[in-house]
């Protein structure tokens, strides 16, 4: 992985389509090096989440270009790799799954997912409040806090609408992105038994997934 946060610091210092296409070659390896990588953490969220078997790294990598027709940052290619693994339907639907950011000093393993629709996310906060107890259960797990302690972004500063204002637990129906964010050290990537703690990781917050799974389904 070494090579990988290398050509990214790189890529950052020369964001150009002329650079990038000098530099295509370790590109195309860097790309084979994340689908060894994604596969691997395939395997290991279907350990206990077997649905997951069936993803490809194409199903869960994201293009490393950028769309910039609505931006006003024209830079071409994006400076970070995202492996979304989301069983069983890959990165494109709105549900909740496993993530993998690599950036150069802002590495990451998140459960979850961003951007859900305006009533998906209602559901969610309706689900949550109908059965507090079980989610409580859920993210005040002391496993769970300790892998990650920052669930939820993106936050309301007022209670959502259906929600009472006085709600003593409104701060957990605040999030628009209900996402759990466990943060990695750029060095902890080159760890051989990284696959091992990605999936540790990331099994803990399976029954995070599946309650708000449920929720939207």
């Amino acid at each position: 992985m070494k090579e990988v946060l290398k050509f990214l610091k790189s890529l950052a210092r020369n964001n150009n389509r002329e650079w990038f296409n000098d530099h295509k070659d370790e590109y195309l390896k860097v790309k084979a090096k994340i689908d060894e990588l994604t596969n691997q953490l395939i395997l290991a969220v279907a350990s206990f989440d077997p649905e997951a078997k069936y993803l490809t790294p194409a199903d869960c990598t994201y293009r490393i270009y950028r769309d910039t027709r609505f931006s006003t940052d024209k830079t071409p290619y994006k400076t970070h790799i995202g492996i979304f693994i989301n069983p069983p339907y890959g990165k494109k639907v709105n549900r909740m799954g496993y993530y993998l950011h690599i950036e150069p000093g802002n590495c990451l393993l998140a459960a979850g997912t961003v951007c859900l629709p305006s009533k998906t996310v209602a559901a969610i906060r309706q689900s949550i409040y109908d059965n507090i107890e079980e989610y409580i259960d859920i993210v005040r797990n002391p496993e769970f806090v300790e892998a990650y302690p920052e669930v939820g972004e993106n936050c309301l500063k007022t209670a959502p609408k259906g929600i009472p204002r006085d709600w003593e637990y409104i701060e957990l129906v605040r999030p628009k992105d209900y996402v759990a964010t466990h943060h990695v050290k750029d060095e902890e990537l080159f760890s051989p038994d990284f696959i091992d703690e990605a999936r540790r990781i990331f099994s803990l917050a399976k029954p995070f997934n599946d309650f708000v799974n449920l929720a939207i389904s």
